[in-house]
């Protein structure tokens, strides 16, 4: 089963950027569609964007506009660049699979500060 590592989270003020990086066990190559999820403290963890093998992209509704995810197979990554944060986007960040997830990994902690 193909794992994931987060990487790239930190403290922000609002309005800042970061950008998040997903490294997988295995060429990108071989997987299609990946996500980006998050999930703050008491909430269910929810879908934020996902890139297909292809490049295709999607985004919630509450990140589009923001938020742009992107794929290097090259380097088996797949980044997500967040511009113009709000605290509301405060969460552990996950990677993963669009279908037939795998399992989770630890995240990477994005906290935005008013």
């Amino acid at each position: 089963q193909v794992q994931f590592v987060e990487s790239g989270g930190g403290l922000v003020q609002a309005g800042g950027s970061l950008r998040l990086s997903c490294a997988a066990s295995e060429s990108t190559y071989s997987v299609n569609s990946i996500g980006w999820y998050r999930q703050a403290p008491g909430k269910q963890r929810e879908y934020v964007a996902h890139i297909t093998r292809g490049g295709g992209t999607g985004y919630a509704a509450s990140v589009k506009g923001r938020f742009t995810i992107s794929r290097d197979n090259a380097k088996n990554t797949v980044s997500l660049q967040m511009n113009s944060l709000k605290p509301e986007d405060t969460a552990v960040y996950y990677c993963n699979l669009l279908i037939d997830l795998a399992s989770w990994g630890q995240g990477t902690q994005v906290t935005v500060s008013s």
